[in-house]
């Protein structure tokens, strides 16, 4: 429908003929997101239009309306404010808080009224998170208005299920927004209006969590993957902490530790978890995962508390499957092989502190990760087990990635050089151990319990046959020199000699140095035999 005769049709005192317009320009342009044709003339005639018409429904809107109308407006502007260029004209503080009083944004809400109002909360949120999300003004009116407490108020009003659910999710992206764009919203969320609780309490109240201890939920096998609702509803609550959460690593008291390690107990409950398709389980622990980022590390043990049944079965022995399933998280994002930076950096992350502050759990990670050796005849970034993946990225083109990755695995090594070069040998080590200064061998600055020798038959056998740039056993290279005659020999050595003089001269170097220097060269030239031949034969 054209918007001319939509703007014919539409005015504050014909209500049913602007409810009955308005359905089937909504119908129309339900899925329209690009509002600019081609020719010039008609550009401007639209803009104008959608201007204009913006003005009318807020007219509509505050003259006061049947419920039916004001939902049929309020979803024709939140088509139409998907358009920057018409959302300027109208976002007026008057505008604004007409928006806001249908949302039920009061900090002093006692309940959001009847469910038959729902629908209109749920498409004035809406409007409210495509007009700040496109208009800097709407921003600005935004921190003016109070906008935060109005939200975190109608949060604590709606109790129960899936009937709030959708008020809750545009909520949670509204607040969310919010705390984004300005960094006074998130300060103030997370002190005066006691943030963390609230969105905390939130999230239990959406997955509807049973605790059966302190930091226990209930979670059986068989539980179903949770709804498309309860999953998008989960998903904004954990964008919204991941905002309020942001340097959080101190914790001060024991009431925050509290918070965090009841917020962590639930973010095991999320990671236990399926969501309704393979997508939306990726994307619901990909938002856990980054909220446990935040999480202060002395907290994650919560994360391997095992439940009571455990307990008594296992003999106290911690429960590993949410480290488990953030492994295999881990390994699924290695695989996707894109986005290494904003996908992988904040699970190698999480897991590289984890490791480094709690003994267990970097225990399990190694065993998982690091197995006692067996086979080294291939190269260590060669095959397709973890570390194999891990290894490979310690060369990445990606700085962070190759830190982050390298990290991890000399924090599965207790930082020990000498172990970490056996894992991954010197070459791929190399970049790391020089950012460390510890190309000379050693260990890095945290302190370790030390676990007795794990290396396995296969592998002593194998050590003294070890590459130590490469890491694995290369087969036997056949001697050049079995070929030569004397005569060639000799050539060759002097050719040698000659080499070895033109580069002490260039970097003038001494006698000393140059001596010292040789078995390294060699090292590094793979001709370590050949070399020693010829110093035994000539320069003795």
């Amino acid at each position: 429908m054209d918007l001319d005769i939509v703007l014919g049709r539409v005015r504050p005192g014909n209500l049913e003929e602007t409810a009955s317009t308005l359905k089937v320009y909504n119908e129309q342009n339900r899925s329209l997101f690009q509002f600019d044709p081609k020719d010039e003339d008609k550009r401007k005639a639209s803009m104008a239009n959608g201007i204009k018409l913006c003005k009318v429904l807020f007219e509509v809107l505050d003259k006061g309306t049947s419920t039916s109308c004001q939902i049929a407006c309020l979803e024709a502007l939140r088509i139409l404010s998907r358009d920057k260029k018409v959302l300027v004209p109208v976002m007026t503080r008057e505008n604004i808080k007409t928006l806001i009083k249908l949302a039920k944004l009061d900090p002093k809400l006692k309940s959001p009224g009847d469910s038959k109002n729902f629908p209109v909360i749920v498409e004035s949120l809406k409007c409210l998170c495509n007009i700040v999300f496109n208009s800097p003004e709407a921003q600005k009116l935004s921190l003016e208005l109070n906008m935060a407490a109005g939200l975190c108020c109608l949060l604590k009003v709606c109790k129960g299920g899936r009937a709030v659910n959708d008020i809750r999710c545009f909520d949670l992206r509204l607040l969310f927004l919010l705390t984004l764009l300005h960094t006074d919203i998130r300060s103030q969320l997370k002190q005066e209006l006691q943030g963390l609780q609230l969105l905390t309490n939130t999230l239990e109240s959406i997955l509807g969590i049973h605790w059966v201890g302190k930091y226990q939920a209930a979670l059986e096998v068989s539980s179903p993957p949770l709804a498309v609702q309860e999953t998008d509803c989960t998903i904004e609550a954990l964008k919204a902490l991941f905002n309020v959460t942001l340097d959080s690593w101190n914790v001060h008291s024991e009431s925050d530790a509290h918070q965090f390690r009841h917020l962590a107990a639930i973010l095991r409950y999320i990671l236990m978890s399926q969501g309704p398709s393979e997508e939306k389980t990726e994307e619901l622990h990909s938002n856990t995962v980054n909220l446990l980022s935040n999480v202060p590390v002395s907290c994650l043990d919560v994360l391997i508390t095992p439940s009571g049944q455990e307990m008594s079965a296992n003999n106290n022995e911690p429960d590993m499957k949410a480290i488990q399933q953030i492994l295999n998280f881990m390994e699924k994002r290695i695989d996707k092989g894109c986005s290494y930076r904003e996908g992988l950096t904040p699970v190698l992350s999480l897991l590289t502190e984890c490791s480094r502050v709690h003994r267990s759990i970097r225990k399990y990670i190694k065993a998982e990760v690091l197995p006692p050796l067996r086979d080294v005849t291939n190269r260590p970034e060669v095959g397709t087990t973890v570390r194999n993946k891990l290894v490979r990225l310690m060369t990445h083109v990606d700085l962070g990635v190759k830190q982050i990755a390298a990290e991890f695995l000399f924090v599965l090594c207790k930082e020990r050089v000498d172990n970490l070069l056996k894992y991954t040998g010197y070459g791929n080590a190399a970049g790391l151990l020089a950012a460390r200064g510890l190309l000379a061998g050693g260990r890095g600055d945290r302190w370790y319990s030390d676990d007795e020798d794990t290396d396995t038959e296969e592998y002593l056998e194998a050590k003294p046959k070890i590459n130590l740039i490469t890491g694995h056993v290369e087969e036997p290279m056949p001697n050049p020199m079995d070929e030569m005659t004397e005569e060639q020999k000799e050539f060759e050595a002097m050719k040698l000699v000659n080499m070895f003089d033109k580069l002490s001269s260039s970097m003038q170097l001494t006698e000393n140095l140059y001596i010292k220097s040789v078995p390294r060269i060699c090292l590094y030239c793979n001709f370590k035999s050949l070399l020693q031949s010829f110093l035994i034969c000539y320069l003795v």
